[in-house]
C-alpha cells in the first residue's frame, strides 16, 4: 500500500479487502465510485455525493481493457494516478483502488458477463464490446469492495441504465445512486476525452448542449419525434461536428423507442457525435 498525496492507495484485492473489512468491523458504511482515472470535477462530484451518503468512500482507478475494442483509444486514454490521488484526497475520498490489468484479469481469466435490455442499441450498436466489459468490471469491483452504495453520473446515461439492470437482475446488494451531469460554464459535459479536443473543437463541442436543450423542449411540447431528431441531427452537423452516430429520444427508464412517435412519459435525448478523432456523448432529460 502506498500513500501519495496522503490518500491511501492499494493495488491488490487482498489489500483492498483488508481495509474495507476493518471499516465494516467498526460498523461503517461504504460508498464506491468506479472510475477509469483522468479525473475531473465530474468525478469529484460523484465522490462528494458518495461521502454524503456513506461513512467511507472507495474510488477505483482502472482503465478497463475489456470495454475497449482493438481500434479504440485504450493505449492513449489519459493516465495520471498521482494527480488523481491528490484530487480524490481533496474531495473526501478515503481509499483509491488502483489495480493492474493482471490483478483484475489474471492469467487464464475466462469469464464474461452478457447484458441485454438497455444495453441493446445506441452505444451497443457502435461499441458492441463495451457494456459486456463494463458489466464484467463493475461486477468484479462490487464483489471486491462490497459497497453499500455506488455513485454513477448521468452523463453516461445508457451505462447507468445497464448497471441498474444487471444489479437488479443479479441481486447485487448495492444501491445505485445517479448524479446529474457536471458541465462547464458553457454547458459542455465534462469528460476525460475532452482533453483530446483542440481549442477550435472545444468551441464546437460547447454548442451541443444548447442543441439538445432545444430538441428536448420540442419533444416535450409534443412535436413528432422523427422531426425533432432530424432537426437536431442537422443542427449538430451545422455546428461543426463531422459525423453523428445517433441522436434520438427514448424512454428514460429502459431506453426503448416511443411507439407512437411522440413523448408520452419520462424521456431522454441522447447523442454521440465526432469531432476529429474524438467521440463525444451527451444526453438531457426531456
Amino acid at each position: 500500500m502506498t500513500e501519495p498525496a496522503s490518500l491511501p492507495v492499494v493495488h491488490t484485492v487482498a489489500d483492498l479487502r483488508a481495509v474495507v473489512r476493518d471499516w465494516k468491523r467498526q460498523g461503517l458504511t461504504v460508498g464506491m465510485v468506479p472510475t477509469m482515472g483522468a479525473l475531473h470535477e465530474g468525478h469529484l462530484t460523484l465522490v462528494r455525493e458518495a461521502g454524503r451518503r456513506a461513512d467511507r468512500v472507495v474510488a477505483s482507478n482502472f482503465v478497463n481493457p475489456t470495454q475497449f475494442a482493438a481500434h479504440e483509444d485504450l493505449g492513449r486514454y489519459p493516465r495520471r494516478q498521482e494527480e488523481d490521488a491528490r484530487l480524490l484526497s481533496g474531495a473526501g475520498c478515503h481509499l483509491m483502488f488502483a489495480p493492474t490489468p493482471e490483478e483484475m484479469y489474471p492469467q487464464g481469466f475466462a469469464t464474461s458477463v452478457a447484458v441485454a435490455g438497455p444495453a441493446l442499441g445506441l452505444e451497443g450498436d457502435f461499441r458492441p464490446q463495451m457494456f459486456g466489459g463494463v458489466a464484467l468490471v463493475v461486477t468484479k469491483l462490487f464483489n471486491q469492495v462490497q459497497p453499500d452504495l455506488a455513485v454513477f453520473g448521468e452523463k453516461d446515461y445508457q451505462q447507468l441504465m445497464v448497471i441498474r439492470r444487471f444489479v437488479r437482475d443479479l441481486d447485487l446488494p448495492v444501491e445505485i445512486v445517479a448524479a446529474p451531469t457536471e458541465r462547464d460554464a458553457a454547458g459542455l459535459a465534462l469528460s476525460s476525452r475532452n482533453d483530446y479536443l483542440s481549442e477550435a473543437e472545444l468551441g464546437v463541442a460547447r454548442r451541443l448542449n444548447q442543441i439538445l436543450a432545444e430538441a428536448a423542449a420540442a419533444a416535450s411540447a409534443g412535436r413528432p419525434l422523427p422531426g425533432v431528431e432530424r432537426d437536431a441531427y442537422s443542427a449538430i452537423l451545422k455546428a461543426g461536428f463531422e459525423r453523428i452516430d445517433y441522436v434520438t429520444v427514448r424512454h428514460a427508464e429502459d431506453l426503448s423507442p416511443f411507439r407512437d412517435g411522440v413523448v408520452d412519459g419520462p424521456a431522454r435525448i441522447l447523442v454521440a457525435a465526432w469531432l476529429g478523432k474524438t467521440r463525444l456523448i451527451d444526453n438531457r432529460a426531456v
